[in-house]
């Protein structure tokens, strides 16, 4: 009861109004706190949930059923689809109609709030339910407006496609709100990591500006990053003006779940293994971040290296590689790491349509290189253009063919490669090795965390094999730029001028290539 007072305290007479009508709804009313708080957040985008038994589905539901006029939630597989439709069918019984082969509900009915405490007469709505199990998959959504947007165990969905199915977040009818809902539990794997960086101010333990459970921040989006802004007014960059969007975090447990507390769901939970129960009883968003057992780089041996870094960590050091990731078109983006000794510069990323071409990478990366450091490239496909363009003006460059034979082994001497791709994949790993490594300092960029940690490998005949970039674009939604830019800046390589022999590898180290243009 103390938490419904401090919240009543804290509200707005319009919160409180809202709240009297929506729990006399006769459809659906929430079940705890946490909901009530979470549906009437003005948030623009709701995180919601933590813990397992939160209600976080039927939150999604209440707020499709009776607070908007076209609502579609998701779910990231079709079968998992069959609980949305079960409970939904439970609140709306005889009240509406639902389309199975278009997987939606039409209904009429008074909405549970209105700006200003407005009555709302009778209207029709829809809530569709949606699938994308392929990472494109949400070009079948493109261009339907829907002013609920609802994920439900967002965690497991790729970023690009929740990004791009929240923008068509939107209406055209006065007065009604349009906002976002993601519901989730913990990630359980890297590729779902990208939901904390999101709510970082709530969910991430070493960010440097922490947000309380449902206060509202204002972030607007620069260069394709989110940006946090001090509110909710315009932001003028370069020119544009930028209208920022609210975000906030609820947390929510079986205990504040009045049809689960007290239940054997509780029971059930607690008897689960460790780290489950932690993610899943208590919602502890560190808990189920174990590593793939075949994930080539270890999660914690990355993190280890962005904490050893430091922005003047370069200082006075000269640029030994340039490791160059070039963009294949779609959301790729041509990636620059600057590698200075064993201290990696911040990366410089540039969005694919601004670098279409050969000759306007290469004078990129010239511009970027100092210290005649060699520029370090893969030359399969869009490469090869580049790799044409430095040789031609001069410049020192390393052209690395992941597909060519490997004569090196690994540190213990036991283990080969299967092809150069899985040299440069291990020569990193055996370089971010906290005991034996080379004591590497990495730029604290989330996804940079999230590219290295995502490749995985396997022992065959042929030595040890990485997983290819093709399949692992298809596994994770996405091209691991940055990752490839920072594995291919590692590469070590002698610096030599004009005029001198070109080798393939040195005969004493099989890791060092001497190269020259």
């Amino acid at each position: 009861m103390s938490g419904l007072r401090d919240w009543l305290r804290s509200s707005t007479p319009e919160q409180r109004r809202e709240m009297a009508t929506l729990l006399a709804h006769p459809l659906w009313t929430p079940a705890s706190l946490p909901q009530i708080e979470a549906l009437l957040s003005p948030a623009d985008v709701l995180g919601y949930g933590g813990a397992a038994g939160g209600g976080k589905t039927d939150l999604l539901l209440g707020a499709a059923l009776t607070m908007h006029r076209r609502a579609v939630i998701y779910r990231r597989e079709g079968p998992q689809l069959e609980g949305l439709e079960d409970r939904s069918g439970e609140i709306v019984g005889d009240a509406g109609r639902f389309t199975r082969q278009r997987r939606t509900w039409t209904l009429r009915g008074r909405l549970a709030a209105a700006p200003g405490g407005r009555k709302i007469r009778s209207v029709a709505r829809t809530v569709r339910f949606g699938a994308v199990p392929r990472p494109g998959d949400w070009k079948k959504f493109q261009g339907r407006p829907f002013d609920l947007v609802g994920f439900d165990e967002a965690a497991n969905f790729l970023e690009l496609q929740v990004r791009m199915l929240m923008t068509w977040n939107r209406t055209t009818v006065p007065g009604q709100r349009c906002r976002v809902i993601l519901a989730f539990n913990p990630p359980t794997d890297t590729e779902g990591f990208w939901i904390i960086d999101y709510f970082g101010p709530w969910l991430d333990r070493n960010h440097p500006n922490p947000a309380k459970p449902g206060e509202l921040r204002w972030f607007v989006s620069i260069d394709r990053r989110d940006v946090e802004v001090p509110g909710p007014g315009p932001v003028e960059h370069e020119g544009k003006v930028l209208r920022p969007k609210s975000r906030t975090f609820v947390p929510a447990r079986v205990e504040d779940n009045a049809f689960l507390a007290g239940s054997d769901y509780e029971a059930t939970l607690d008897m689960l293994p460790e780290p489950l129960r932690s993610a899943f009883r208590h919602g502890d968003f560190a808990a189920m971040q174990q590593d793939n057992a075949f994930q080539v780089v270890p999660t914690d041996w990355i993190k280890a290296a962005q904490a050893r870094w430091r922005p003047d960590g370069g200082q006075g050091k000269p640029m030994d590689a340039l490791g160059l990731d070039i963009a294949r078109g779609g959301q790729d983006k041509t990636i620059l790491s600057p590698r200075h000794g064993a201290w990696f510069a911040e990366l410089q990323a540039y969005p694919g349509s601004a670098t279409p071409n050969g000759p306007l990478v290469a004078g990129l990366a010239v511009g970027a290189a100092k210290d005649g450091a060699p520029i370090q490239l893969d030359v399969i496909g869009v490469g090869s253009s580049v790799y044409d363009h430095l040789t031609g003006a001069g410049v020192q460059v390393v052209g690395l063919n992941g597909a060519a034979k490997s004569h090196a082994r690994d540190k213990s001497g036991r283990l080969g490669f299967y092809n150069l791709r899985a040299e440069l994949w291990w020569v990193m790993r055996e370089a971010l090795d906290p005991v034996h490594g080379d004591g590497i300092a990495l730029p604290p960029d989330r996804e940079l965390l999230a590219d290295l940690a995502a490749p995985r490998w396997t022992l065959t005949s042929g030595g040890i094999l990485i997983e290819g970039k093709d399949d692992l674009i298809k596994r994770i939604g996405r091209s691991p730029d940055r990752g490839d830019a920072v594995v291919y800046a590692n590469r070590r390589t002698m610096k030599v001028g004009r005029g001198e022999p070109i080798f393939a590898r040195s005969e004493y180290d099989p890791r060092t290539t001497f190269a020259q243009s």
